[in-house]
């Protein structure tokens, strides 16, 4: 039995439990992060709205693209969550491919919308940081569960 997995017996049968407790307390903290950082967007947009100049439409694409941001970052997070719980790799394959539009997401907040304030650089970077943290975790629990024996 590899380090970090348990056992739990029933009925004479033992199984081993593979699902990555490290990545779901990720998955768990980033989606309450998520929801801050989500709610931080909108506010600093209405804040950039009020204060600073915008070409047409450009306002609005940006705060829809946060839309999208928020919807694929619901996505990536409860596929991620049944897959680790359900030790299935379908779901956390999903999760990490949905990882990649995220990442770029949350590097337009870092560094391609039209004003980047401070606060936005802070909020982005530690998205960037949770879902690469979970990108890595991701790829330790497909590995764990394509090498476990189907009985």
């Amino acid at each position: 039995m590899a380090p970090g997995q348990t056992q739990t017996q029933q009925r004479g049968r033992v199984q081993v439990v593979r699902s990555s407790l490290p990545y779901q307390i990720l998955l768990y903290l980033n989606g309450w992060y998520f929801g801050l950082f989500f709610l931080a967007e909108i506010l600093i947009y209405i804040f950039k709205a009020e204060t600073l100049p915008f070409a047409s439409n450009t306002l609005a694409a940006e705060i829809i693209l946060v839309f999208l941001l928020a919807g694929l970052e619901g996505l990536r997070l409860f596929f991620g969550r049944k897959g680790n719980l359900t030790e299935q790799t379908v779901g956390v394959i999903i999760s990490v491919l949905l990882s990649v539009p995220a990442i770029l997401g949350a590097v337009f907040i870092l560094l391609w919308q039209t004003y980047v304030l401070r606060i936005d650089v802070i909020l982005a970077a530690i998205q960037l940081a949770f879902i690469g943290l979970e990108l890595i975790f991701g790829i330790i629990s497909i590995i764990s569960f394509a090498r476990a024996a189907a009985y």
